[in-house]
């Protein structure tokens, strides 16, 4: 999947990724800035979660519970030094829980990513825009 699209599109955009069935282990890559927190938050929403939603830059992961009760767990590794920190925090519970697990700077925990998992990447256009891809 490919799509430009502005904010005020990112409710269409996330309904659209979630009926690509995507994996459960969900990376987003993208610059600082490139809005990808900002499509968790509506993927969140998309998936029936009430609560406020926040990037968890410090606690290192967010649990929400959707309306029909699945677990979403929002992981943001910006703030690790060591693949060890992960490790650390039980990251593996979390990830082979089966549960959704939304994964920003993935690229901080390579060799703990599960086999099965898809990728959103997000570049900003310089129109302001976004240019996302799902694989």
């Amino acid at each position: 999947m490919e799509v430009t699209f502005s904010l005020d599109q990112i409710q269409e955009v996330a309904e659209q990724i979630l009926a690509q069935n995507p994996n459960k282990i969900l990376l987003f890559n993208g610059e600082m800035g490139a809005g990808k927190t900002t499509l968790i938050k509506q993927l969140c929403k998309s998936l029936g979660i009430e609560d406020a939603t926040s990037s968890p830059t410090f606690s290192l992961v967010n649990e929400y519970q959707t309306n029909d009760n699945q677990t979403v767990y929002h992981f943001d590794f910006y703030r690790l030094n060591h693949e060890t920190e992960a490790l650390d925090m039980g990251v593996d519970d979390y990830l082979y829980s089966g549960n959704w697990c939304f994964i920003e700077w993935s690229e901080k925990i390579p060799s703990l990513i599960p086999n099965e998992h898809s990728v959103i990447t997000i570049e900003l256009l310089p129109d302001g825009k976004r240019l996302l891809k799902l694989v």
